[in-house]
């Protein structure tokens, strides 16, 4: 099922209504044990359990309805985030490369050691959602680290169904960076249909990975 993404929102840091940090952060520590820093707005920190994808939330969107699998997304703004397993943000730029995206501008990144993200509203909190928080689309569970998107180990193939720990972070990584190289196209396009045969039809039909035909 398509996840429903709510409109974008102003920075948390923007918003005076944003709670207290003991209003989220006690369930972090408390109930999933993620390390988490003083605020308000609480924040988690990134390169410990978890790495965290980043990209525009328009891609973020796509990638969502797409068949690969994630682990906890949230939305801050306009940029949707996807836990990922620890260490994961190191790879990030040679994974890219290897997909044959390098010197690409995607405006997708990572964050990893000694990085930080504010802490999304929990799951069912009693004071809802206030304007500016981030907020879960895929809601983190206990012990959900340990499934994160990695790559797999030596001789192995990723998911637990073949030893790895969670879902396979390649195809997370070349997922999302095709929905960043689309969501750039659409972005720069005027609403008025091309001619099927202009170089921005072409663009466009390469990015959906349609077969170009030539006349």
């Amino acid at each position: 099922m398509a996840a429903t993404v709510p409109p974008p929102r102003v920075a948390p840091e923007a918003s005076p209504a944003y709670p207290p940090r003991d209003a989220y952060a006690s369930w972090y520590e408390e109930v999933l044990g993620w390390p988490v820093t003083a605020g308000p707005p609480a924040r988690l920190v990134t390169g410990v359990l978890f790495d965290v994808l980043e990209l525009p939330a328009d891609a973020g969107q796509r990638l969502l309805r797409e068949p690969v699998a994630t682990g906890p997304v949230a939305l801050s703004g306009l940029r949707m985030r996807f836990l990922v397993a620890a260490g994961s943000a190191d790879e990030l730029e040679g994974l890219l490369d290897w997909l044959e995206w390098g010197g690409v501008d995607l405006d997708l990144g990572a964050l990893g050691a000694g990085g930080r993200i504010s802490a999304p509203v929990p799951p069912g909190h009693p004071q809802g959602s206030p304007r500016g928080a981030a907020v879960w689309l895929r809601p983190p569970e206990q012990g959900c680290e340990a499934l994160l998107p990695s790559l797999p180990g030596p001789g192995q193939g990723a998911g637990p169904r073949h030893g790895g720990a969670g879902p396979d972070l390649v195809r997370l990584v070349a997922a999302a960076a095709t929905e960043c190289h689309r969501a750039r196209l659409w972005r720069r396009t005027p609403l008025r249909a091309p001619s099927p045969g202009s170089p921005r039809a072409l663009r466009e039909r390469e990015a959906e990975g349609q077969p170009l035909a030539f006349s």
